[in-house]
């Protein structure tokens, strides 16, 4: 009986052990989009953390897409094991350009730009209205655009906390309008897992534009009525689909 008890305690040790290894050799790499920085993600690092995977969440200087994909493959570089490359809109363009290592076992689009290469952010929604959103960027002597408060609060984030749509438009990282010229040269979704979040309440990228991304990159489809930003108003949503991505 002892012997058998020893026995059976060991083998669920190494179920135990087994089953945990995905979360600790899996890093979920986070990038930011436009109009935002790495503090987006404030709410959905807390989640996967308790999971127990490693996260880290990209500052991008939002310059240019290679300045932008040279900050995420730093990032991806400094991890040992697997990682899971996840972009928030602006942010997907940039996964895919800089989502090719071998490290890299699933790429996560949330409410994300999916190019093929080739192709440039700005012609992306070319055959789509106008989002609202769009329409009312400004522009700074410089040619970085930022959104208005009362913009973030209508059209980036309108169903989240007041005081969260003040901290989005007090944090925001303007973005140099060159950026979205700049055309991608691969498209590393033709060679992952995909997931893509559709925000069917977004008001910065066309919902139906979303879907099309996703059926085009053959993306695993999760849809959540939400605005632009599905990992503040629902990050515990956004988390399980990360999540889902680390587990495959």
């Amino acid at each position: 009986m002892k012997r058998t008890f020893i026995a059976s305690a060991l083998l669920a040790a190494t179920a135990f052990a087994h089953a945990a290894a995905p979360a600790s050799d899996t890093t979920i790499v986070l990038v930011h989009g436009a109009f935002a920085d790495g503090s987006s993600w404030s709410k959905v690092i807390p989640i996967l953390e308790a999971k127990g995977y490693k996260v880290v969440a990209v500052q991008n200087p939002l310059s240019s897409l290679a300045d932008d994909v040279a900050a995420t493959q730093r990032v991806v570089d400094a991890q040992t094991g697997k990682v899971v490359l996840v972009g928030h809109s602006w942010g997907g363009t940039v996964i895919t350009q800089a989502g090719t290592s071998d490290k890299i076992k699933a790429l996560v689009y949330v409410a994300a730009f999916a190019p093929s290469e080739g192709e440039t952010t700005a012609n992306l929604g070319k055959d789509y209205a106008v989002p609202p959103g769009i329409a009312t960027l400004k522009a700074d002597a410089g040619g970085y655009l930022w959104l208005p408060a009362e913009s973030v609060a209508l059209n980036f984030a309108q169903d989240v906390t007041p005081a969260e749509k003040k901290l989005i438009a007090a944090t925001q990282g303007p973005i140099a309008a060159k950026a979205f010229g700049d055309t991608t040269t691969v498209a590393a979704w033709k060679n992952k897992a995909n997931y893509y979040i559709v925000a069917s309440k977004d008001r910065m990228i066309a919902p139906e534009l979303e879907q099309a991304f996703a059926r085009k990159i053959n993306a695993s489809v999760t849809t959540l009525p939400t605005s632009h930003v599905p990992m503040v108003s629902q990050p515990a949503k956004v988390a399980e689909v990360i999540i889902a991505a680390a587990q495959r």
